[in-house]
């Protein structure tokens, strides 16, 4: 029976992957402009969205660390929390959880078959029907609060038909620019198009060019706005491999630190993001926040809701550590971490996609280290010969592999004991090694 399940789950991921197009793979065919769809499909579900409370996430980085630190500081309080995140490393599954635990394999087979014949007749693309399926099963499941992160915007993002109880948007950074628009003010307008009407918004951080689109957004909507960097300051003390211990100071007021199951001193905006949100929440009246409830779910964000993919420990001796930063933000603070490291020799085995302006983060990239270059396997993939010309064009020298699992298996037989290996560059070519 399993095995049976197992089969026809495997059929049905095919049968979606082939029939709906997916912007992680195919890139600008699969983006939708608008929410026609998504309107669509959920009103033939009888707009699950509206039967539960949530909390919508966005930000150009820093959204996916915020979504799950979130979650797992509300099932920590105890409230059956759904989460939906985007895109996967492994498991389609990956994107729709309950208390950590993946949506099962018969509740997506069951949601297609029953859904085909609107795929056929709406066309949905892939992550519009994803964004259906989570509303649906966390509506079914009947969750005490969902976290809701975008995908790629923020207006136009299939989430944003749900009516939250917070919103929350982290940083803004040059990211999709095709799409989104090809300066921050361009950017922050399209995220702030999460802000609805009455509802309270935080800000993770604020910078000069995009402060006053988001008041200017949240004023037109009469939304209360916090910029959590106004009230905390955030700051790495240790960090280990397995936890980050953090110092904090709310309105001038030390606190406690925060041990959290996290690494990486970049990690410390997102905290402040995260303690403002869960004060917002709070003052919604949704829940009493207990100090104790949030530091037990920072403390044990992995094992209650299965966070991966961001300054992930791999290996030792070698040091093998993953990280999917794919953008210019993302990758400076990866870099910054690696300045902190004492090591022997540094390699970077690196992939991004087509669709990214490659030569606007190889500055970022250290010259000393040596590269283990290769294609993510999916169509979106810049190919591995190709990033090691641009590469080449600013001092980074290393090799060209056919496949990430290659680049990283000559990157092991290269390295040292006292050796650090970073794979980075895309979500894909981490989800590869993962």
């Amino acid at each position: 029976m399993v095995q049976g399940q197992r089969s026809a789950y495997r059929a049905t991921l095919q049968y979606i992957f082939d029939h709906l197009p997916m912007f992680q793979r195919i890139g600008a065919a699969a983006y939708r402009k608008d929410l026609t769809n998504i309107i669509a499909l959920t009103e033939l579900l009888g707009n699950p969205q509206q039967r539960f409370p949530s909390v919508h996430v966005a930000g150009t980085n820093g959204k996916g660390s915020v979504s799950f630190m979130l979650a797992a500081i509300l099932q920590a309080h105890g409230f059956k929390t759904g989460l939906y995140v985007s895109p996967h490393y492994k498991d389609f599954r990956e994107r729709i959880r309950i208390n950590g635990a993946y949506i099962p394999r018969r509740r997506v087979v069951d949601f297609v078959n029953r859904m085909k014949p609107a795929i056929e007749d709406i066309r949905p693309s892939f992550f519009e029907i994803s964004a259906a399926m989570a509303f649906e099963y966390f509506a079914h499941e009947k969750v005490d609060i969902a976290v809701i992160e975008t995908g790629m915007g923020g207006r136009l993002d299939s989430t944003n038909i749900i009516h939250p109880l917070l919103s929350v948007i982290t940083n803004i950074s040059y990211d999709h620019m095709q799409w989104l628009g090809d300066t921050l003010e361009a950017i922050a307008g399209e995220k702030a198009g999460i802000i609805k009407t009455f509802i309270p918004v935080v800000i993770g951080e604020s910078h000069p060019d995009t402060q006053q689109v988001f008041i200017a957004h949240a004023t037109q909507k009469q939304a209360p706005i916090v910029f959590a960097d106004a009230h905390y300051r955030v700051s790495a003390n240790h960090a280990g491999l397995t936890h980050t211990r953090f110092s904090v100071v709310k309105d001038n007021t030390p606190l406690p630190s925060y041990e959290v199951n996290i690494h990486g001193d970049y990690q410390a905006a997102n905290l402040a993001t995260v303690l403002q949100a869960v004060d917002s929440l709070s003052e919604t009246g949704f829940f009493e926040c207990k100090d104790a409830f949030v530091r037990d779910g920072l403390n044990r964000l992995k094992p209650l809701t299965g966070f991966m993919g961001r300054w992930q420990v791999l290996g030792r001796a070698p040091l093998i550590i993953a990280d999917s930063a794919h953008n210019e933000a993302g990758l400076k603070w990866v870099t910054r971490q690696l300045t902190g490291m004492s090591y022997d020799q540094l390699h970077i085995v690196a992939g991004f996609v087509n669709d990214k302006d490659v030569e606007r983060v190889m500055h970022l990239l250290p010259v000393q280290a040596r590269y283990y270059f290769a294609k993510a396997n999916i169509p979106r993939g810049l190919d591995a010969e190709a990033l090691q010309q641009i590469a080449a064009g600013h001092n980074l020298k290393g090799r060209a592999y056919s496949a990430v699992k290659n680049a990283l298996r000559a990157a092991k037989r290269s390295a040292s004991p006292n050796d650090v290996i970073l794979i980075t560059g895309s979500v894909f070519v981490v989800a590869e090694v993962l």
